[in-house]
């Protein structure tokens, strides 16, 4: 008796459960007409944003909304289109986390802004400008320039080797990059950075808190700037350098394939620093370390 009066209120009490969860996210599904080139901006307060290119001249956007967000804003403007999740004034967190997937054109060019919501972007070929305060924004790069931003998450870019320019700086995360080529400005408060497999006519890479790795190649002319307070650098060139080299290291051991040794800064202090020249030295190499072992080899 008492199995079938609780097996009745279970009968009664699911659909309930059911039909409550059901409010708590709104399934998206639109889609509309786009330039091939135009720019697609997107703004997303918390949860995801998922973008990838398509050849179709369309922009589709699916995906569930938070239970508390007031709409989905998804007007065009000229070349522009723009997708909004909008979230009342003064609310809390509950109920806004939305998770957006995004088709464009892909030779749109693309803005993403979040707020606690993670980034990711795939065969978007125009130029990318992604930016989240509380995320990761990971990202493939083409033939267009990237600057990808977070304060508190991690960077990873994947690029063609073709020749763009690149600037990625988080606060506290790390940053990584392969297979880049042109120009790139890479920094990290507390995080490691990153580049291998890259061919770069300028490179500046900083940490204050972090390792540094530069497995890439330094064409001719070019320049490197490697900066660290606190960790160590690993710097291997791919194949030839012609270059001068300029570098100090306050607390760290230097190892040098290219052959020269470091000598002391001073008799009373432990810094060391290297300078010399390899081929036509036509290019720059400076590096500069608190605390940390530095290691150079080709």
């Amino acid at each position: 008796m008492k199995f079938r009066e609780e097996m009745k209120l279970a009968r009664l009490v699911l659909p309930i459960v059911f039909l409550s969860t059901a409010v708590f996210a709104e399934e998206i599904n639109e889609i509309m007409d786009a330039d091939p080139d135009g720019t697609v901006s997107i703004s997303n307060v918390a949860g995801s944003v998922e973008v990838q290119g398509w050849t179709r001249n369309q922009v589709e956007v699916t995906g569930d909304l938070g239970s508390n967000v007031e709409e989905l804003i998804f007007d065009r403007d000229g070349d522009e289109i723009v997708i909004q999740v909008k979230v009342p004034r003064n609310s809390d967190s509950r109920g806004i986390s939305s998770d957006l997937i995004v088709n464009v054109p892909e030779g749109s060019s693309l803005q993403v802004n979040a707020v606690s919501a993670d980034i990711e972007v795939s065969d978007v070929e125009g130029e990318l400008q992604l930016e989240s305060v509380s995320g990761d924004v990971t990202a493939s790069a083409h033939a267009a320039d990237i600057e990808l931003g977070s304060v508190s998450g991690d960077i990873e870019v994947q690029g063609d080797k073709q020749p763009i320019r690149s600037r990625m700086s988080t606060v506290s995360g790390d940053v990584d990059a392969d297979s880049l080529a042109g120009e790139i400005y890479a920094e990290s408060v507390s995080g490691d950075v990153s580049l291998i497999n890259g061919s770069f006519e300028r490179a500046a890479l900083e940490t204050v808190n972090g390792d540094i790795t530069y497995h890439a190649q330094l064409l001719n002319d070019g320049r490197l700037d490697v900066e660290t307070i606190n960790g160590s650098v690993d710097i291997d060139f791919g194949g030839d350098v012609s270059a001068r080299f300029d570098i100090e290291t306050f607390n760290g051991s230097i190892r040098n394939c290219f052959g020269p040794e470091s000598v002391k800064t001073s008799k009373y202090a432990p810094g060391r620093e290297l300078k010399f020249t390899e081929g036509d030295g036509s290019g720059r190499v400076n590096i500069q370390t608190l605390n940390g072992s530095l290691r150079l080899c080709k």
